[in-house]
């Protein structure tokens, strides 16, 4: 996800879409944990778009 598409959601929208953000980790760390993710790299992902997010939140604040 792009900083700029987070800049254009409202902060309920940023929030509502931290808590899913936050919830997909959780399950990659998971499947991780009992070897059944399949690409790795996608925690890292997450774990950049979780601070995207924060980021704009911290700047709309």
């Amino acid at each position: 996800m792009k900083a700029a598409e987070l800049r254009n959601m409202s902060a309920a929208d940023l929030n509502k879409k931290l808590g899913e953000l936050k919830e997909e980790l959780f399950n990659l760390r998971f499947q991780h944990a009992i070897n059944q993710l399949e690409n790795p790299g996608r925690i890292d992902i997450v774990k950049k778009d979780i601070a995207r997010v924060l980021t704009v939140l911290a700047e709309k604040a």
